[in-house]
């Protein structure tokens, strides 16, 4: 079969989202000043960051990437392995585990595609032994953070113009393959392949995938 599999993963396969990631980032940087800093902008902001995310994802990215600012690069990649030690493996969904293995047996090529940075998301592929994932990449200038995305940013049309790239590229059927998410965002990235499945769906996905007949998976 010439066809793939693609997951989302905050809220698709794992409860959690940025927030919580970068939440563990601040709450354990280098001096107990930083970590105060860092954690009292992050709630403080979290209206703001509703906010943005209505407007767009994208320009949430835009917006919420700035924390990341001045963290050091050998140390978000060290965090990133305890932060699937420590939260993110214990908060996998059970059934998309299980869904993952399936479809695997059935043939379809296992991909991951997602907002979340490649230091929480290089565990988490391994742990689940995907085919490939993708994610995005905090830009770094002399070992530390800059605060911005390296281009192309994962996020809202931009997911679908990947998948549909990657299909070119590997000569897949998109009509055959199969996309898995959880939020409004990612109705583009689901509308890109022939058999979408939303996951603990938000209200806005879920009425439209009531409206196109698409399956809908609550996932523990």
């Amino acid at each position: 079969m010439r066809a793939a599999a693609f997951y989302d993963v905050d809220g698709t396969l794992v409860g959690t989202n940025v927030i919580h990631t970068y939440a563990y980032y601040a709450m354990n940087d280098t001096t107990w000043r930083s970590k105060l800093s860092r954690t009292t902008k992050l709630i403080a902001s979290l209206p703001v960051y509703a906010v943005a995310d209505r407007l767009g994802r994208k320009y949430f990215n835009d917006m919420f990437y700035k924390n990341y600012e001045g963290l050091l690069e050998d140390r978000v990649w060290i965090l990133g392995e305890e932060l699937f030690e420590k939260m993110i493996q214990r908060r996998l969904f059970r059934d998309m585990i299980d869904l993952i293995k399936r479809s695997r047996a059935e043939g379809y090529a296992q991909v991951l595609v997602t907002g979340a940075i490649e230091q929480m998301i290089a565990p988490l592929a391994e742990y689940l032994e995907v085919d490939d994932w993708y994610a995005n990449r905090l830009e770094f200038h002399n070992g530390k953070a800059t605060g911005r995305l390296i281009p192309p940013v994962l996020a809202g049309p931009e997911k679908a113009a990947f998948i549909r790239r990657y299909a070119i590229e590997r000569d897949l059927d998109l009509n055959a393959c199969r996309a898995y998410a959880d939020s409004a965002s990612d109705i583009p990235m689901l509308s890109t392949v022939g058999r979408p499945v939303a996951v603990n769906p938000d209200s806005s996905l879920a009425a439209t995938a009531m409206a196109h007949d698409w399956p809908v998976i609550r996932a523990t």
